[in-house]
């Protein structure tokens, strides 16, 4: 367990940071950006999970995943180094296939897509497409972070990212499903008084 005494340390006070074995960087590294987006992903799922009036199976799939988004946070702040002296957390393939199976079960229960989807319905639904779009942000964060450092991070983290934001869309759409979905028309109203 983490144990913190003090959260303020006055160390980045410079403009840099430590990743997750020591190393100083600067707070503009790409690595710090990956995992602060994946920050930042998380904290919308705790907002959907609190206001979103989601159904019970729902928040047990979204505290999981805000879990795995930590640990998700913790690989992508450690470099990935040939025999570490103490194995770091990283995201496996099981994490991912977690994530697909969910797909797969939540996807059964909605309509097939018809057009593309707007953002809103319900609460629930309008919560979680914000959580997507940050997971994606997340994702493009890590790709980059990845064409920056190469093999020092683990691409599974990447992947995770993508299943989540997926799983996340299909969550926003499960909540829609007593409602419908909220579909994009090409052109929209331009025509209309």
């Amino acid at each position: 367990m983490v144990n913190l005494t003090k959260i303020y340390t006055r160390t980045g006070d410079g403009g840099s940071t430590r990743l997750g074995d020591m190393t100083e960087v600067a707070k503009t590294d790409l690595r710090v950006a990956a995992y602060g987006d994946v920050n930042e992903a998380n904290a919308h799922l705790g907002v959907a999970v609190v206001l979103g009036e989601l159904d019970s199976d729902v928040l047990g799939v979204l505290g999981r995943m805000q879990n795995d988004l930590f640990d998700v946070g913790a690989d992508l702040a450690t470099p990935v180094v040939e025999h570490p002296e103490f194995p770091p957390l990283r995201v496996r393939e099981e994490e991912v296939a977690r994530l697909e199976a969910w797909c797969d079960h939540y996807n059964e229960a909605v309509e097939k897509l018809r057009s593309f989807v707007l953002p809103g319905g319900t609460k629930g639904s309008a919560l979680l497409h914000v959580a997507t779009t940050a997971t994606r942000r997340a994702e493009r964060s890590t790709w980059a972070a990845i064409a920056e450092h190469g093999t020092a991070i683990n691409p599974v983290a990447a992947r995770y990212l993508n299943r989540a934001s997926d799983l996340l869309f299909i969550l926003a759409r499960y909540a829609n499903r007593d409602h419908g979905d909220v579909l994009w028309k090409p052109g929209g109203e331009r025509d209309a008084p």
